[in-house]
């Protein structure tokens, strides 16, 4: 949830930005928390969400798949005797700490966060020397895996669809035949080859390697897979009136959760030109208008909400539909456990 990705996280004055909950205002009026509410936030970070969440009176569970946020928020867990539970869980599994009477809400704030860039032994940002990592969560395949590993083909597909690089077989051509003599190890090292590559032209206004550290996180975290995995567990954990809030930072991200809305809107299937096939029940309602994104005033004060994008749903009676992921059109992309090792 950056405005440069792949870049650090810094204010006008060259400095780190300190951690702002994005939209804070119009999430909490699409959220809608009370006391006797019980709401899941799924992407605990820094807990702002969580701690205004709180602070209205509702109960949270939180969940985050970065151990040091968990250890981090230990603090305030126990600042609010019981009100907040905390656990170390990736949000795409966010039905399985439900209760059994369901949720009156979910909020998802998805991407990395500033802290997480700011780290450079994170290896999220090639501003700050470090390991070429990216792991959200600590555990499984790094960037540095899929880079030294990966067909070029793949790589192609990843930076391209992923990144959305035009330069994608160039740069991926190039990796393969630096990766022969030298594996990659750090964040700077692959963003000094693309920059040779792909040098940077005055009117560009990122660094050349924007979109490939991009694509790179995204397929590591497997970041649009559990998206789309966690607003299908969102919708068979809320309870009838039950509110679901995503804030995303990138069109693919955007495009995703905009699709989830517009096809649980319970459209009748079928062409126009035929007899409709059969009825859907809408399983979530429009709450306010379909999209809403950061006002200037905001923007200035935070950088990251340049991008940001609010869309929310309200749960209606019907059942859940099944959690179908071809709805999406993901591509078919290199397989993370084949990298590994």
């Amino acid at each position: 949830m950056v405005a440069n990705p792949g870049g650090g996280s810094t204010d006008a004055g060259g400095g780190p930005v300190r951690h702002i909950p994005v939209l804070l205002d119009e999430v909490l009026s699409a959220l809608a928390p009370a006391p006797g509410k019980l709401i899941l936030d799924g992407t605990f970070g820094a807990g702002g969400y969580s701690s205004a969440i709180l602070a209205a009176g509702a109960e949270v569970i939180a969940l985050d798949r970065d151990p040091t946020a968990i250890a981090s928020g230990q603090a305030m867990v126990a600042a609010h005797g019981g009100r907040l539970k905390l656990v170390h869980s990736q949000f795409s599994h966010l039905a399985d700490h439900a209760p059994q009477g369901g949720l009156d809400g979910v909020v998802l704030d998805i991407g990395v966060s500033s802290m997480q860039i700011d780290e450079a032994e994170r290896g999220f940002s090639f501003q700050k020397n470090g390991p070429l990592d990216m792991r959200m969560s600590a555990a499984g395949v790094s960037a540095a895996d899929v880079v030294n590993r990966a067909k070029v083909a793949d790589l192609i597909r990843i930076f391209h669809f992923l990144g959305e690089e035009s330069q994608a077989p160039r740069i991926a051509h190039a990796i393969e035949k630096r990766r022969e003599e030298k594996p990659f190890e750090t964040t700077r090292d692959l963003a000094g080859l693309i920059e040779l590559v792909t040098p940077r032209k005055m009117k560009d206004k990122i660094h050349p390697a924007t979109r490939v550290f991009q694509a790179l996180r995204i397929f590591v975290n497997d970041e649009l897979g559990e998206l789309a995995q966690a607003l299908f567990a969102a919708e068979a954990a809320l309870k009838p009136g039950g509110r679901l809030v995503v804030v995303t930072f990138h069109s693919l991200e955007d495009r995703i959760v905009k699709k989830f809305f517009s096809d649980r809107a319970g459209k009748a299937s079928g062409s126009r030109h035929l007899p409709v096939a059969h009825e859907r029940a809408a399983t979530f309602a429009a709450i306010g208008k379909p999209m809403v994104s950061a006002s200037e005033a905001e923007a200035e004060i935070n950088p990251r909400a340049r991008s940001a994008k609010l869309r929310a749903g309200l749960r209606t009676e019907a059942a859940a539909e099944a959690a179908d992921m071809s709805l999406f059109g993901f591509p078919n992309l290199a397989s993370l456990g084949k990298l590994g090792g």
